[in-house]
């Protein structure tokens, strides 16, 4: 399908924050799920899960920070491929808006997407926002949940920092200040934080884990699935992107039921429904 069909059904608008204007693609209605796309943007297979956000009666809102929004990039070859990945992997990198390899530190495009949750909530209303960050983006969605308005964050496969080190392993892009924010939210609030890795990903450390439930405690839900439940046929052969490329979209398959939970997860905080 192509890139303007498979987008023909989002709307198309922009948001301004602290002089930072980014496309932002939204459909559907009811409370809003900020679903922030895995490198290299946003792809058939996010908008896939997009889409699941939309059919249990909430809008989806897709920010637009890197990439080409719609492409098929595992369709354009091997060359083209690397050569894309590239083109959105490098800038993002290097841009300051995007903490790649500093630990406890929040990236600045943070601020941009509590803003953007915010103005959303004003829109759509409910009782809240909802959101998930997927590996590049994936601890986003943690540091997000400082406001208030954040009632159902979910973190699929957050990868970053890279893991370089101990150190790097027991950490996430998030700063303590933030981190002992959610921590009160989970202790006085009841929040819950979902987790989602595959046990073998090397991207996504087990200590990554530990971490969040030694600092979180019963607030974080951990949701860990075997290797070899990660969809075989993906181009990626290393399990890794648990709601997207690696999805065995089949009933009673671990990845279906992890992406079920998720679902739960928006339903229940969002919308008042088990």
């Amino acid at each position: 399908m192509a890139v303007t069909e498979l987008l023909a059904p989002y709307e198309r608008t922009t948001f301004t924050h602290d002089g930072k204007t980014r496309d932002v693609f939204r459909k559907g209605t009811g409370p809003a799920v900020i679903v922030i796309a895995e490198m290299p943007g946003i792809t058939p297979k996010v908008l896939e899960f997009a889409n699941r956000v939309v059919d249990i009666g909430c809008t989806a809102v897709l920010p637009h920070l890197f990439g080409r929004p719609g492409y098929d990039f595992l369709e354009a070859g091997t060359r083209a491929t690397a050569t894309y990945m590239a083109s959105s992997i490098v800038p993002a990198c290097i841009s300051r808006e995007f903490a790649t390899f500093a630990t406890g530190k929040t990236s600045p495009v943070v601020d941009w997407l509590r803003a953007l949750a915010k103005e959303e909530h004003e829109r759509c209303g409910g009782p809240g926002v909802g959101a998930i960050g997927m590996c590049f983006t994936g601890g986003y969605a943690l540091a997000m949940a400082t406001d208030d308005r954040l009632l159902a964050p979910v973190l699929s496969q957050p990868s970053m920092p890279m893991s370089i080190g101990k150190r790097g392993r027991r950490s996430i892009d998030c700063s303590r200040a933030d981190l002992d924010r959610v921590k009160q939210r989970c202790d006085e609030d009841g929040l819950t934080v979902l987790g989602l890795r595959f046990k073998g990903d090397r991207f996504v450390p087990k200590e990554r884990f530990e971490l969040l439930k030694d600092e979180l405690g019963d607030g974080f839900v951990a949701v860990e699935l075997d290797d070899s439940s990660a969809n075989p046929a993906a181009a990626m052969k290393n399990p890794h992107s648990v709601v997207t490329e690696h999805l065995i979209d089949e009933p009673g398959q671990p990845t279906r039921d992890a992406v079920d939970q998720v679902l739960d997860h928006f339903r229940r905080r969002l919308l008042n429904r088990a």
